[in-house]
């Protein structure tokens, strides 16, 4: 069960570096000084990206848990 565990490493990472990257869109728009709605709009495209990098890291250490048990 090797295999699912680095597997399931991989993917958690590739999650946190959606996280991070979502941080990095958020703190670029809180910097660029935009009116409320426009920072609204940016703020509301990047909630799915997070969404979706939380749940990949989540189901990365899902993988890597279900490893270690069966291994």
């Amino acid at each position: 069960m090797d295999w699912l565990i680095w597997t399931g490493a991989a993917v958690s990472l590739l999650g946190v570096a959606g996280l991070v990257w979502c941080i990095v869109i958020v703190a670029r728009a809180k910097r660029a000084n935009l009116s409320d709605n426009d920072l609204n709009a940016q703020l509301r495209r990047v909630i799915p990206l997070n969404m979706g990098a939380l749940f990949l890291s989540a189901i990365g250490l899902m993988m890597v848990v279900i490893g270690i048990t069966l291994g």
